[in-house]
């Protein structure tokens, strides 16, 4: 029994012994605060340079020119050209409709004879005052009788002016009798058969001409401040100053593109959408003579338009998202730290901010969106080569 007591005790002993000495001789730890992790952020150098504004519209394409074609003779339609059907083409001065001329060719020759009935009237009218003037000088009349004479004769002159108007006028309702194309152009739609009554007046088609097609383009007038155009522009503009346009739109499963320029803008502001209409024009005639596979804008077709407007200088492109507190944003200094920075925004479009004041070249601007940040805060910079660099012309 004092046995197994006295090996516990000494078990005891050797314990506390083994623990005292581990407490004694344990490393002593100093307390530190664990090193922030810098966010990774993309950055983008800034390069100032001459930018072009653009604006953006959409419209419907729409001929230049669009008329009636309206008969000036009334009468019965012998011949219609087949051009004249929904979608014909046709040329400057074709034939597309033939009336009965029967009537006006009667009408030509009763007034040929008024002509030939006037002229002898004003002949012998001519002559009998000669006769006149003749016994006068012989006193064998008096100056009454010579008057007389020269009243008639002046009654035949006018006479013989009047029937001449009445061939001419004759001449020309014959000549209407066979209607021509006024422009080159296509046949919009058309109401009038063979055999059928047509009156002087009456709209019997509707025709529109190709060489040129427009475009109306309603722009905001806040945008109108980044085209070279005055608001108020009274007529076309010069062509030196005619602003140029793209218009784009997807025809027949491609994608097609029609180059043309803003000849004027409707001088007045639309009282429902607030906005002016600038009309873009596209030339067709010369395009499809140079090139055989051209295809024109179809009328009616919906199109996107991209506006050329006016350079700016000493500009800097940069996304809208990293704009802060409305003129903001972040700048990298050379310790990798970011610092708020106050900007002149010249325009915000689309997705880009035009910036044109507050920025050096060769700064770097922060391009990652973070939620929390405070000035001077340290960050670990990723260079991106696929960063574009705006602000440089033409990009």
């Amino acid at each position: 029994m004092k046995r197994s007591t006295l090996i516990a005790v000494t078990a005891l002993a050797v314990s506390a012994a083994t623990t005292a000495t581990l407490l004694l001789t344990q490393p002593q730890l100093d307390p530190s605060e664990p090193e922030p992790v810098a966010p990774a952020i993309r950055v983008m150098h800034v390069n100032p340079g001459s930018e072009r504004m653009v604006v953006h519209a959409q419209g419907t394409v729409s001929p230049r020119t669009e008329a009636d074609l309206v008969p000036e003779v009334s009468g019965n339609v012998l011949w219609i050209s087949p051009n004249l059907v929904a979608g014909g083409y046709f040329e400057e001065g074709e034939p597309l409709l033939r009336i009965d001329d029967r009537d006006y060719r009667y009408a030509l020759e009763r007034a040929t004879a008024a002509v030939d009935r006037a002229v002898a009237e004003n002949e012998f009218a001519t002559f009998e005052l000669q006769r006149l003037r003749e016994m006068e000088a012989r006193n064998l009349i008096s100056a009454t009788d010579v008057e007389t004479g020269m009243r008639a004769e002046r009654v035949t002159e006018a006479a013989l002016a009047d029937a001449r108007a009445a061939l001419n006028q004759a001449e020309l309702d014959l000549s209407r009798t066979e209607v021509l194309a006024p422009f080159a152009g296509l046949v919009r739609g058309e109401q009038v058969d063979p055999g059928q009554f047509v009156s002087r007046g009456a709209a019997i088609a509707r025709l529109y001409a190709v060489d040129y097609v427009e475009v109306r383009l309603p722009i905001a007038d806040q945008q109108l401040a980044y085209l070279d155009i005055p608001p108020m522009q009274r007529g076309e503009l010069d062509a030196a100053n005619a602003p140029e346009v793209t218009l784009s739109a997807d025809f027949a499963g491609q994608r097609y593109k029609w180059r043309g320029t803003i000849v004027r803008t409707e001088a007045e502001i639309d009282m429902r959408s607030r906005m002016v209409n600038a009309v873009a024009r596209v030339q067709t005639t010369d395009d499809a003579l140079n090139n055989p596979e051209y295809v024109p804008p179809p009328v009616g077709l919906f199109v996107e338009a991209e506006i050329q407007g006016r350079s700016a200088d000493n500009v800097v492109i940069v996304p809208r998202s990293v704009i802060r507190n409305g003129n903001q944003v972040l700048v990298v200094d050379q310790d990798d730290r970011l610092r708020f920075r106050t900007v002149s925004i010249a325009r915000i479009y689309g997705d880009d901010a035009y910036i044109d004041g507050g920025l050096q070249k060769g700064e770097r601007v922060c391009l990652t969106v973070l939620q929390a940040v405070t000035d001077g805060m340290r960050v670990a910079v990723i260079e991106d080569e696929t960063v574009p660099t705006p602000g440089v012309a033409g990009s």
